[in-house]
């Protein structure tokens, strides 16, 4: 049975995992010589009112592990939409990926992006390593049992993270063009969710509590942005992103040369 009162702990943990990388990014910036609209300005300009989607997938996630209410929903949901092993579609592996790729696919096909590419791939990269890491902390701390039985490590979603990440980087770069980019890559995300319950591998809740994550350590990435961009625009080293299939998904591989 899990202690309500560890995921508690837990969850003032994750509170603060998202902070303390912020609070140290601008306290470095601020003891250095800056100009009008780095450091000094960082936390007033944090939209704060963009934390209430993520912060609220986040707290029902922990919640819903404790709360016999909540818990009954994950059941009636799973007995609603998994199809367990006879009616599996295994687009989720797929699809997780989409968001992200389709960041830089777009602008290489002509849609302009928010921000150059090394802004994106350092926006890009500091979210997947925000949300990689924190998903791999929650599912060796966090024992739940997925609902087909095959694992212990339910909760919560990756593949739901990977996707809302891909989703809030659709939306940040591109809703100055047009606002069904985003919305095309939350529906994605918002499918791929559905897929890894119809297969059986993860309760709804586990799914709140991965989108939760994905779309915060996004803004968090977004949010440092400004802390790193003189640099990154300096910077003489050179860059390569090239797309790799193994035979059972697609990824996307970025190479600096110093």
């Amino acid at each position: 049975m899990i202690d309500y009162r560890k995921q508690i702990v837990f969850y003032c943990l994750l509170v603060l995992l998202f902070v303390m990388p912020v609070t140290s990014f601008a306290q470095i910036q601020l003891e250095q010589p800056s100009d009008s609209s780095s450091g000094s300005h960082f936390f007033k300009k944090i939209p704060y009112k963009e934390l209430a989607v993520p912060v609220g997938l986040i707290t029902y996630g922990i919640v819903a592990k404790g709360n016999p209410f909540l818990k009954g929903i994950d059941e009636d949901i799973r007995d609603g939409v998994s199809r367990g092993k006879s009616g599996k579609i295994k687009l989720d592996d797929f699809t997780r990926f989409a968001g992200t790729a389709g960041v830089f696919v777009l602008d290489a096909v002509g849609v302009p992006a928010k921000h150059n590419l090394k802004q994106r791939l350092f926006t890009t990269a500091v979210s997947n390593i925000i949300m990689t890491s924190t998903v791999k902390i929650m599912k060796s701390t966090i024992p739940v049992w997925r609902p087909d039985s095959s694992a212990n490590n339910s909760f919560p979603s990756g593949h739901a993270a990977t996707a809302f990440v891909g989703a809030e980087l659709l939306w940040q770069e591109y809703r100055q063009e047009s606002i069904w980019y985003g919305i095309a890559g939350y529906a994605v995300a918002a499918g791929t969710g559905y897929l890894r319950m119809h297969n059986d591998k993860h309760w709804f809740s586990d799914i709140a509590m991965g989108a939760g994550v994905g779309i915060l350590s996004t803004k968090i990435a977004y949010w440092l942005l400004p802390l790193v961009d003189s640099r990154l625009q300096n910077s003489k080293k050179s860059y390569v992103v090239l797309p790799t299939y193994n035979g059972r998904q697609f990824c996307l591989n970025a190479s600096l040369q110093f």
